[in-house]
């Protein structure tokens, strides 16, 4: 049974890792694996629950909003009538989607998805793996990210040296530099709320201090605006959640390690990239190319709004996007457009106003869940959330530009952090209170003191 769970456990972690370094899980083959992967899940889980004879599940709603849209998607596939064939061979079937195929892969991803969250949130049941998961998600952004910094100067243009996209600017091992920078946000957002609260012990900081580093310079070096803007809002944020009544000297404290970080990241896309790093936020050329880029992205944001329109309220499909959007777009069309580059505009394009609802019920329970985790008493537990609400809303704000919840291993690690937010409102047996110091200390002394709770069922 407990090398069961523990297998459970390190599947859940390793999963987002494994998906991130096959391309970010995007190709067809790769998502296969990962289907396999929830599917051995779903074994284990299964059998842990056979052999304990107790049905082990969450009673958190965070999961019900993806498990009803992968269900809708599946209802925007139903046959509801037919409708005459413009050639007068015979009946088409009228569905909802205008990609039946299209949907039904929808519909598959966002139940994996469902499901893996689920399985963290009931893995992920203990003090001992909380820490173990942020001290792995912090030593692998750490690694990715030096290795992101290497590739960008050794091999540009080619992801590991052998894969060259078509018409593509790579970072790390992803075809898109936004997507790589939305992953390294998610990574650094652990290490930074455990930096801000304190929860890191003083001969360890200095490593904390590197790590977070190496990550936002891989950020920086990403020449990501969404990206970059991303990352100092995490910042803003965790400000915000670990300064909360604590003075104005701990509000300053916190300033001047901001101003640190802010600094040796720049420094370090200075000294990797010369000043040319920097360029795209700055050069006047890139400037107008940016300029020229949003105009078609407002294009684009312009036609999905029309789209929205002539398909409410059950929109054209979860996943028909590209087939649909040529109708609505007025432009040459010499380009294929796949994505909104806005996760709520498509969200409301391909589900109408039941995927709108079911976004705003997700959004509504994170927030509520945020609120709950960073009232943890425990040290731990209470840094563990602020960085992982910190580092979602950071992707929220960021997906009102790109589609990078779209990317398999994105919306992974995002996931993983929901599962670590519902967590940390929770109790354990091993817990370890680092503020209780008992009277027979002398004064100004700390000694560890372990709590246990009741309150340790998912």
């Amino acid at each position: 049974m407990k090398s069961l769970n523990s297998a459970g456990f390190a599947l859940v972690l390793l999963l987002p890792i494994v998906m991130t370094l096959l391309y970010g899980g995007v190709h067809q083959p790769v998502l296969a694996l990962f289907y396999v992967a929830v599917a051995v899940l779903i074994v284990i889980w299964s059998v842990e629950s056979w052999k304990s004879r107790v049905l082990s599940l969450s009673r958190s709603q965070l999961q019900l909003p993806l498990f009803c849209i992968a269900a809708y998607a599946l209802l925007q596939t139903i046959p509801f009538g037919s409708a005459a064939d413009p050639s007068g061979l015979g009946a088409v079937p009228r569905m909802i989607s205008a990609d039946p195929f299209a949907t039904r892969l929808a519909a598959l991803q966002f139940l994996a998805c469902a499901a893996f969250l689920a399985f963290a949130i009931i893995h992920v049941n203990s003090a001992k793996r909380l820490r173990r998961l942020a001290a792995v998600l912090t030593i692998f952004g750490f690694v990715y990210g030096f290795f992101a910094v290497l590739q960008s100067v050794l091999s540009p243009e080619a992801i590991y040296g052998i894969y060259k996209p078509n018409a593509a600017r790579p970072f790390g091992s992803f075809v898109n530099r936004n997507d790589f920078a939305a992953l390294m946000v998610l990574l650094v957002s652990l290490p930074l709320g455990m930096l801000f609260s304190g929860a890191v012990e003083k001969d360890k900081r200095l490593l904390y201090l590197i790590a977070i580093a190496i990550m936002g310079t891989s950020i920086l070096l990403s020449q990501s605006r969404g990206g970059s803007v991303a990352f100092i809002c995490e910042i803003i944020l965790l400000i915000i959640f670990t300064s909360k009544a604590r003075g104005t000297k701990n509000l300053l404290l916190k300033l001047g390690l901001s101003t640190v970080l802010v600094a040796a990241v720049i420094g370090g896309a200075v000294f990797v990239g010369g000043e040319t790093s920097l360029g795209r936020l700055s050069d006047k050329d890139v400037a107008l190319e940016s300029q020229t880029e949003q105009t078609s992205r407002a294009h684009i944001w312009a036609s999905t709004i029309k789209m929205i329109g002539g398909n409410m309220p059950l929109g054209v499909g979860l996943g028909a996007y590209p087939a649909a959007y040529p109708q609505y777009d007025s432009g040459s069309g010499s380009q294929r457009v796949e994505q909104a580059h806005n996760d709520y505009l498509q969200l409301i394009s391909d589900g109408g106003v039941i995927a709108g609802v079911l976004g705003v019920w997700f959004l509504v329970l994170v927030i509520r869940q945020g609120r709950e985790s960073l009232g943890a008493r425990n040290a731990l537990r209470r840094s563990l959330a602020a960085g992982a609400l910190a580092g979602m809303i950071a992707i929220l704000l960021h997906s009102l530009f790109d589609f990078v919840l779209h990317i398999t291993a994105v919306a992974l690690m995002f996931l993983l952090l929901v599962s670590v937010l519902i967590a940390c409102a929770r109790s354990y047996a091993d817990d370890v209170e680092e503020t209780v110091s008992p009277p027979s200390n002398k004064p100004g002394m700390v000694m560890p003191h372990r709590r246990a709770s009741a309150r340790t069922a998912v």
